[in-house]
């Protein structure tokens, strides 16, 4: 059956419906938007924002409004940047950062900025030269977390107008050119020798302390024991002294009278020729000390 007998046979009123039904079809398609989790779109209708599409399906006006922009909501990463900068004592540094952020209102960022990462980059570099600038190089080694936060709030406010949020900003390394390098190394090892100088000081402070306490403890421990020798020899003083009142002045001439028999004693009991002196008082002694002998028998 030719294109004729299919005319023929549906006629004028078939055409038009089959008509019909291919522009609602073609309605239907042009009508009907659907959009995924990740993506937003931009409607225009005649060349002007007519409105955001946002996830799942959205009907537009046919023939009169059409998706311009479809934009991606996914968070990004601009392309790791170097940019040297200046410290407030003169040195320079070359800092390496790294930028991520998502679009969240599309309609700004499509009509306000031309190339987002490029924008984006640029800000970022002006903004690290700036803070980096208010800082002398050992703030900038020691408070790097606190100078990731400044960052990224001075970047958040700056690209806020273009409908992105900077969601991390990183400083990844902060390079010093050799010449740097080597005096901060000289620096460095200056410092160490002190600390080790430092610290052989108060290792000899430290033993002549400890020897001087171990003199002390050896003096004081002398003393306690001259002290004691003392104290025994007061009472054994105190003893006698008591004897001697408790028995009179007796005892104390016998205990002197049987010491010189004694001496004369041992002086005779020597071998060969031996020559004896004798005190003139020694016959009285020995009569003395027989009398108290015989007294205390």
């Amino acid at each position: 059956m030719g294109s004729e007998d299919i005319f023929n046979a549906l006629g004028g009123g078939g055409i038009t419906l089959l008509l019909l039904a291919a522009f609602i079809l073609l309605c239907i398609y042009k009508g009907v938007r659907i959009v995924s989790q990740s993506e937003k779109h931009v409607v225009e209708r005649f060349g002007r924002l007519r409105s955001v599409l946002g996830p799942g399906i959205n009907f537009i006006v046919p023939f009169l409004d059409r998706v311009a922009h479809q934009i991606s909501i996914l968070e990004r990463q601009l392309p790791n940047a170097s940019q040297d900068a200046i410290t407030s004592d003169n040195v320079l540094v070359q800092v390496e950062t790294s930028v991520f952020y998502r679009i969240i209102e599309p309609e700004r960022t499509v009509y306000r900025i031309r190339d987002v990462d490029a924008a984006i980059a640029t800000t970022v570099a002006g903004i690290v030269r700036a803070e980096i600038g208010k800082m002398e190089l050992d703030e900038v080694q020691s408070n790097r977390a606190q100078l990731i936060v400044q960052i990224k709030a001075l970047v958040e406010g700056a690209v806020e107008d273009w409908g992105i949020e900077v969601t991390r900003a990183e400083i990844l390394d902060v390079n010093l050119d050799q010449a740097t390098r080597e005096a901060m190394l000289q620096q460095l090892n200056a410092e160490r020798e002190r600390r080790a100088q430092v610290t052989r000081a108060e290792g000899t402070k430290r033993s002549v302390e400890l020897n001087a306490d171990a003199e002390l403890y050896a003096a004081e421990q002398a003393a306690k024991a001259r002290r004691i020798q003392a104290d025994a020899e007061a009472y054994a003083t105190s003893v006698v002294a008591q004897a001697i009142a408790d028995n009179g002045l007796e005892a104390a001439q016998y205990q002197v009278a049987l010491k010189q028999v004694e001496a004369l004693g041992t002086l005779g009991a020597g071998q060969g020729q031996q020559t004896l002196v004798v005190p003139a008082n020694a016959v009285e002694a020995f009569s003395n000390a027989f009398k108290m002998l015989k007294g205390q028998v």
